[in-house]
């Protein structure tokens, strides 16, 4: 687990970072409960580097440029670094601690600012657009990081940008999965054409941090959603590097389908990329793309198709959040260097166009909030909860490489092989737009009783503001019965997903005890928790398995009452021999099942009911029961 670099003598091994501290010559040894904390110990290091080296401040090499793009620094020398930067330019940068991972390292960004103001609510105050920057969510995928070190030094000591951030406050996070980018191998992508040393894709508790954005079950993405709520940034960027095809292109770009966002959220994004960046991007001498997602690796021919990303991804996510977002993408058989350049001049020409653009992206944002807000009291609206590739395609010109195809006897597949001398295009169809497919009408209001802590628990983590009842109260409002659920046969994101299952709207009638929450949605946040509650929503708490208890039967009759039962049943209902009768003609595994059998009349009979299997415990409220609830709660 290391990092070969030319700068300074220190060592990325984590293990030894606490001896650094021991080492510097005006090191003190921390005390108490300081002493055994990985987080203190490498800010205090930082800060110590920090000291040591503005003798030699003139030299702002960055670690993977003194390497010649060979590495990248570890976290430790990451942190090292702009912590020599903040100590010259104290007006322009600023490091903020949001969070702790797992394995205790701390969580940093850096605020950069053009005034010397590093808090939200000035850069609000003042009309500047905030635009977080995200590197490093796959650690492996580390360009942003480099990338980011390099535009601070040019802005703020080397004199090169010192105007970039006049306009524009800028939230970077250099690493964003600090345990995932410790667990360093050469053998982490087997795909990607360095650096030598690559992060793990997974965190330290081996889960994906951009499959789980709304889940939030990471500390890490819990963390993340602090700084979101604390920031409100207006425009984010998440970079990564591709896998897949070889081509041309040393980035790929992708926007949330415009079904998905507020229309002017979706046209300002779609106008300051597709029509100002990237003809500049392009213009520096880089090949950008749409983002390519082949609808078969084996013969890019067929065309390419919108992967469909969703609010497990961050910009799935930040979609739901009325605010643009972009998804880079590097080419990974590109040089790093290449790509860590690429990823330097598209998050500079974005800040530019930004700080030119700035009045138009508020107002769209401003105009996405107050449309979520005001359909509230819209008894017809309609919301997306997933989507579908629109079926007509259009033209795209592939610029990839000539490839043969060949029979493979290990695989028993094709194989397809690359030739990159031959640059070759190619007109295949895309796939890239998507239509809306399952869409509900939201409620005025969602009552969740107090005992489903879980739920209330992801409506606290995302910011989602409701009231709390402080009696009990008897509502009524219309539900969902779930039935005939289906589990995924393999774990994803350490969860086995609820894959399918039979929905039917009923009317209930509950008691809700004192702390149930009522969640109005006539905030801005209500999209973030539709797909929360809603249960057919792709990522909703449902589908990710955090409910599977209410599919759960937990009082059972005898087989010996249950013979019983069903002749009783029988003889009073004609109707339900009839149906018991076909089901064996027509089920021979139902037929061969005593336990099957009997389960026909225990589940038909009223001590299943009584159970109340499948009851979806979130009622959806409509605007008078939502009032009558509201004068039941407190804030």
């Amino acid at each position: 687990m290391s990092h070969t670099t030319t700068t300074e003598s220190a060592s990325s091994n984590w293990a030894e970072t606490a001896s650094w501290s021991a080492e510097l010559p005006q090191a003190r040894p921390l005390q108490g409960r300081y002493a055994a904390s990985p987080a203190r110990r490498i800010l205090l290091t930082c800060a110590l580097l920090g000291g040591i080296t503005l003798a030699h401040a003139a030299d702002w090499t960055t670690p993977a440029e003194a390497a010649h793009f060979r590495t990248t620094p570890s976290y430790a020398e990451t942190l090292a670094y702009l912590q020599r930067l903040v100590a010259a330019a104290p007006g322009k940068l600023k490091l903020e601690n949001f969070g702790s991972s797992p394995q205790g390292r701390p969580m940093i960004a850096v605020v950069a600012s053009g005034d010397g103001h590093f808090e939200p609510a000035d850069a609000h105050a003042q009309g500047k657009p905030v635009v977080l920057v995200q590197a490093g969510i796959h650690p492996g995928e580390i360009e942003g990081k480099d990338a980011g070190l390099m535009l601070l030094r040019d802005y703020a000591v080397a004199g090169k940008l010192p105007h970039l951030l006049d306009k524009v406050v800028l939230v970077y996070i250099p690493v964003y999965s600090v345990d995932g980018h410790e667990n360093s191998s050469p053998y982490h992508r087997i795909n990607q054409n360095g650096p030598e040393n690559m992060g793990f894709r997974g965190q330290a508790q081996y889960l994906n941090l951009n499959r789980d954005y709304i889940k939030a079950e990471a500390p890490e993405t819990r963390a993340w959603l602090k700084l979101w709520q604390r920031w409100q940034p207006d425009l984010f960027m998440d970079v990564h590097t591709t896998d897949g095809a070889d081509y041309q292109y040393d980035l790929t770009w992708y926007l949330e389908d415009p079904h998905k966002l507020d229309p002017a959220v979706s046209a300002w994004q779609q106008h300051l990329f597709a029509n100002e960046v990237m003809p500049a991007l392009q213009r520096r001498g880089h090949l950008p793309s749409i983002y390519l997602e082949l609808k078969d690796g084996r013969d890019p021919r067929k065309g390419i198709e919108n992967f469909g990303s969703g609010p497990r991804f961050s910009t799935g996510y930040v979609a739901l959040q009325n605010r643009p977002a972009l998804l880079v993408e590097t080419h990974m058989l590109k040089p790093y260097e290449n790509r860590v350049r690429s990823t330097y001049d598209l998050v500079e020409l974005t800040l530019e166009q930004v700080a030119a653009e700035a009045p138009s992206l508020l107002a769209a944002n401003r105009k996405a909030d107050a449309d979520v807000i005001a359909r509230a009291a819209d008894a017809q609206a309609r919301v997306p909860l997933s989507f579908k590739l629109d079926p007509a395609s259009t033209p795209f010109e592939f610029k990839s490489y000539a490839f043969s195809l060949a029979h493979s006897d290990i695989s028993g597949s094709e194989w397809i092989q690359y030739d990159p001398t031959r640059k070759q295009s190619y007109s295949i169809p895309n796939w890239n737009r998507l239509l809306p497919d399952l869409e509900i009408t939201p409620p005025a209001a969602y009552a969740i009783p107090a005992q489903w802590r879980v739920l209330i628990d992801r409506l606290d983590a995302h910011g989602i503001a409701y009231r709390r009842t402080t009696r009990p109260l008897q509502l009524k409002g219309d539900a969902y019965q779930l039935s005939q659920p289906q589990w995924a046969s393999q774990p994803f994101e350490g969860h086995l997903m609820l894959r399918d299952f039979r929905v039917a709207e009923a009317e209930r009638e509950v008691e809700l005890p004192p702390g149930s929450a009522i969640v109005p949605l006539d905030q801005r946040g209500a999209n973030v928790a539709i797909h929360l509650l809603e249960p057919q929503a792709p990522d909703s708490l449902l589908h990710w398995g955090l409910l599977d208890a209410i599919f759960e039967i937990k009082e059972y009759g005898e087989p010996r009452v249950l013979e019983k039962l069903a002749r009783d049943m029988l003889a009073k209902d004609p109707a339900l021999r009839s149906e018991f009768e076909r089901k064996l003609h027509d089920d021979a595994g139902f037929a061969s099942s005593p336990e099957a059998r009997l389960m026909f009349f225990f589940e038909r009979s009223p001590w299943y009911a009584a159970q109340q299997v499948g009851a979806y415990p979130v009622l959806r409220l409509d605007a008078a029961q939502a009032a009558a609830a509201a004068a039941a709660t407190q804030p």
